[in-house]
């Protein structure tokens, strides 16, 4: 079954919609990429889609094309691609629908290899992509599926590159810095500072970070920029602590995060440590930030599925797996609307959102992702909920 050109049926995994209630607030204003009107939008069969062999006539399949980096040059990047392959098939056990079709093409090493992997997958008569992992493929990408009105489920961190029939189905630190913030404001912190990294990722931590902080009408004392190639954080940790900030954000995780946690310890002043998911990385050594909190998806809400996958696979799946199998398994909860009309803008910004592996979660109108996340507090090596995920977007009433 799997060895016909490289295509797999795939199962559904249902999406959810919460229980009768009210009626969830107005979306948040957020800036939105014009659409651009597809010029050669996909409207029906064409000659060259492939087709399962044991596909009757006159039934159109659902095809979802899968953009990995099966041949990138990192071994360690090859592996993870190999990893949400496979997840992205665990959906198969799920609910054995025969017109699905899963058809995977390689990202490759470079942006131009995955925009030819694009091309190939839309000459296949691919309905929507899942992928690309890279930010720089993404942009790559996009024009491709744009060209046909053909929706992108990537799995990037970089907002800049969603919006415009762009979704990213990620771990974005933004959903986490406002948990997090907001959680701490909501337990009478006001005074923040943040100790945030040189890079990208600082970078998206840090507008976050402002923007919740405005939101709340917090007083940020201080925010400083650290270099991670660095092991001595004790001037960043001393211009915080002479803030006097009562809670600080310290988006970090690794060797690094246990150095800025043991420079605090040694100061005179002891903020509350705010962490993101890095902190959730069960590899870290966490006794130093014993009693921080941070947001993440909660411990045990992906343990069915990896018990599944280590089944299945004989090994432990990814941080990132997950995503792959829940972004086929969106695809496939929708696949009962009409062929090359069902995978719409509405319908995949649907407020009320879905049920996935870690958790509930939606799109935005600016194609980034919503995520219900728990937080936790650190105690020694291990992290306890302290405020469940939510486990709806739905607002009730005061």
């Amino acid at each position: 079954m799997c060895a016909i050109a490289g295509l797999v049926a795939i199962g559904v995994l249902a999406a959810c919609a919460p229980p009768e209630g009210p009626k969830p607030p107005p979306p948040p204003v957020v800036e939105t990429k014009p659409a651009v009107p597809a010029t050669h939008p996909l409207t029906g069969e064409e000659p060259g889609f492939l087709r399962l062999s044991n596909m009757p006539e006159g039934r159109t399949p659902i095809r979802i094309g899968v953009l990995l980096p099966f041949s990138n040059g990192q071994a360690a990047t090859r592996a993870l691609a190999k990893a949400m392959m496979n997840a992205a098939q665990l959906a198969l056990f799920d609910a054995h629908n025969p017109d699905i079709l899963l058809m995977a093409a390689d990202e490759g090493s470079t942006p131009s290899e995955a925009g030819t992997a694009a091309h190939q997958l839309v000459d296949e008569g691919a309905e929507v992509i899942v992928g690309p992992v890279f930010a720089a493929s993404v942009s790559a990408v996009a024009p491709v599926t744009r060209d046909r009105g053909i929706p992108l489920i990537a799995f990037s961190t970089d907002r800049t590159v969603a919006g415009d029939g762009v979704y990213l189905l990620s771990y974005q630190p933004g959903n986490e810095v406002r948990r997090i913030v907001s959680y701490a404001a909501s337990h009478g912190h006001t005074n923040f500072a943040a100790l945030i990294p040189q890079t990208p990722y600082g970078d998206r931590v840090e507008e976050a970070f402002k923007a919740e902080a405005d939101a709340e009408k917090l007083h940020v004392a201080a925010i400083q920029r650290f270099n991670t190639g660095v092991s001595d954080f004790t001037p960043e940790v001393k211009a915080v602590a002479d803030s006097h900030a009562d809670a600080v954000l310290v988006s970090q995780g690794g060797t690094a995060m246990s150095l800025i946690a043991g420079a605090f310890n040694n100061s005179t002043v002891h903020p509350q440590l705010l962490g993101t998911g890095l902190w959730a990385d069960r590899g870290m050594d966490r006794a130093a930030i014993t009693g921080g909190w941070f947001a993440a998806p909660s411990p045990e809400a992906d343990a069915a599925f990896n018990s599944k996958y280590k089944a299945v696979y004989a090994a432990d799946p990814p941080p990132l797996a997950p995503l792959a199998y829940d972004a086929v398994s969106l695809i496939a909860a929708m696949s009962s609307g009409p062929p090359y009309h069902r995978f719409t803008q509405a319908a995949l910004t649907d407020p009320n959102g879905f049920f996935g592996v870690s958790g509930i979660f939606r799109f935005d109108a600016d194609g980034s992702a919503d995520r219900g996340l728990a937080v936790l507090q650190v105690n020694g090596d291990d992290a306890r909920v302290i405020d469940p995920a939510p486990r709806t977007f739905q607002v009730p009433h005061a």
